[in-house]
């Protein structure tokens, strides 16, 4: 009798099973038929691959390979528009045509109906729509890969924005996450290309930002944190959360009728200051990074949104980034290093900021950090394109087998869109005069004599801690050691393609020895001449002689399709 636990594994693999097949699909629908080659996974799909996947369409070979992936992403739905989304935000694993186009990534999904919203709110909730507020519009507002908005009126006359989870969404980016997890490993164990930029870790921090975003507890914890920190800051308004009406699959809150702040033409027709607004959008990306340590992440044209009087208001906060109080002093004396040609220091801040497996080349790094300098430093600062800098200065990072760290990278980011936002309202627009009061406060703050004092006790308590501490941790080496519990773990480097040859070959002396075993058996039992008989050959005999013919023929197939006789 099968378990419950059994028929979820046959579901699970049935699922994985069917959505392979999609993707196998529409890669193929796209011309990525050399993906498949790549990742070694045509031999599995020889047999019936014409049969299945039809071939990419004259008006599909005539696109661009960028604009291809950013379709193939679109039609795979929700996980991979997503992944595309953040892929786009690392241009340092993209060249500069993929990550326009991935920029341009849309949730076009169709809406999920109305019946399914029902059961959402009946689940949730225990009533239907029509019982918790006045009005609820059935048409959606806007549609996403996750979600979808819908206007209503709560009961007390407040005009709400509705943001809905799709149903059975965390299923299929479950499935999605296995899928990408297995190809991700794959391809870091198999492609040299992709061992240096650790698509394993890039995966890992996607599921991280994904599993945040489709929780919109945690979104609703984000905006009120957000609204704490400007309460007191009347150049920004953060929509009000209805608690009462929000849970892991639903949030609620206040409805926001604004102008996008791409609309540089509503905004001045309709008497809205560009320099003001501009201005105040740049001071609060620099109190969220350089103040708070808790910035909006994707503070792109769609999620910012202007009031009257002014007034900068952001919404969607699924995707949010922190920097704590030493990262942001070591990004200050970054941009104070950068600034003043100090390449030397520069360099060794910049590996406090990055992640990597293999320690850079000090001397070329250096190098290639002074040739940047020298492109953009060394011309007025008005001049000077801190987003055209910052995209260069991840080209050189990429290049030596560096990365940001995600929160740092999104930092990044939001600086670099404040100045493409601040340029394409105001054409004299001057980042760098922004940052420097905010970075000459923090500065201020390093040096302050009270905050060294704190920070020297604290040093000085941890050391005293340390002391303290490590005479019975020795003592804990020791006991592990004389009991023979005491381990030491090491790891090998560059043995996967060796281990890969093995288990090749150890599988073909196996299917071997399998092969030997059924043509001798087989010739037994005919010498033998056990019924039941076909032309007086015993059919048990026969049969196998079959299989083992087929089995001989693959196996010389497979050894001569690869070159390897």
């Amino acid at each position: 009798m099968l378990s419950v636990k059994n028929l979820n594994i046959f579901g699970r693999a049935y699922r994985q099973f069917n959505r392979y097949r999609h993707i196998f699909f529409v890669l193929f629908k796209y011309g990525f038929g050399d993906v498949i080659h790549m990742l070694k996974l045509d031999h599995y799909l020889e047999a019936g691959i014409h049969v299945f996947f039809r071939k990419p369409t004259r008006r599909v070979k005539k696109m661009s390979r960028a604009k291809r992936i950013r379709m193939a992403f679109e039609e795979l739905g929700p996980t991979y528009i997503k992944l595309g989304q953040l892929l786009s935000t690392r241009s340092d694993l993209l060249p500069g045509e993929y990550h326009d186009e991935l920029l341009k990534l849309q949730d076009q999904i169709p809406p999920a109906s109305f019946d399914t919203i029902i059961k959402t709110f009946q689940t949730e909730f225990g009533k239907p729509p029509e019982e918790l507020f006045l009005h609820f519009e059935e048409k959606p507002l806007a549609g996403a890969s996750i979600g979808q908005v819908h206007k209503a009126q709560l009961k007390g006359g407040e005009i709400v924005a509705v943001k809905i989870q799709r149903p059975d969404i965390r299923k299929i980016i479950k499935t999605d996450l296995e899928i990408i997890q297995r190809l991700a490993s794959f391809l870091e164990r198999n492609v040299k290309e992709f061992e240096l930029h650790r698509p394993t870790r890039i995966v890992k921090e996607f599921a991280n930002s994904l599993a945040k975003e489709i929780d919109y507890l945690i979104e609703a914890a984000h905006i009120e944190r957000f609204a704490r920190q400007f309460k007191n800051d009347q150049t920004i308004y953060v929509p009000k959360v209805y608690r009462e009406l929000t849970c892991e699959h639903v949030i609620t809150m206040e409805f926001i009728d604004g102008i996008k702040i791409s609309e540089k033409a509503l905004l001045e027709q309709k008497g809205y200051d560009l320099k003001v607004i501009v201005k105040r959008a740049a001071d609060l990306i620099m109190k969220q990074i350089f103040v708070e340590g808790f910035f909006h992440g994707d503070p792109h044209h769609g999620n910012v949104f202007i009031l009257p009087e002014n007034t900068i208001c952001y919404l969607d906060f699924g995707m949010m980034g922190r920097v704590n109080q030493e990262e942001r002093e070591n990004f200050t004396n970054l941009t104070l290093q950068i600034f003043s040609g100090d390449v030397k220091n520069a360099t060794v801040s910049l590996l406090k900021h990055t992640t990597y497996d293999k320690k850079p080349d000090k001397i070329q790094f250096g190098k290639d950090l002074s040739v940047l300098i020298d492109q953009h430093l060394y011309r007025p600062l008005k001049e000077l394109n801190i987003a055209k800098m910052l995209q260069q200065l991840i080209g050189i990072l990429s290049k030596h087998g560096l990365c940001f760290k995600p929160d740092l990278f999104l930092m990044i980011k939001a600086l670099s869109t404040a100045e493409i936002l601040g340029k394409e309202l105001d054409p004299d627009f001057d980042l760098p005069e922004h940052m420097r009061p905010f970075i000459k406060r923090v500065q201020q703050s390093m040096n302050n004599p009270v905050r060294i004092a704190t920070d020297f006790i604290h040093s000085g308590s941890e050391y005293v801690h340390l002391l303290k501490s490590l005479p019975g941790e020795l003592q804990e080496i020791l006991n592990q050691a004389k009991e023979g519990k005491f381990k030491i773990e090491f790891e090998h480097h560059g043995l996967t393609p060796m281990l890969a040859t093995h288990d090749k070959v150890s599988n073909r002396i196996v299917f071997a020895i399998v092969l030997a075993a059924l043509i001798i058996g087989s010739s037994l039992i005919v010498l033998s001449g056990v019924p039941p008989k076909w032309h007086n050959i015993p059919i048990i005999g026969l049969s196998g002689f079959v299989i083992a013919g087929i089995m001989g023929f693959w196996l010389l197939w497979s050894i001569l399709r690869h070159g390897k006789m």
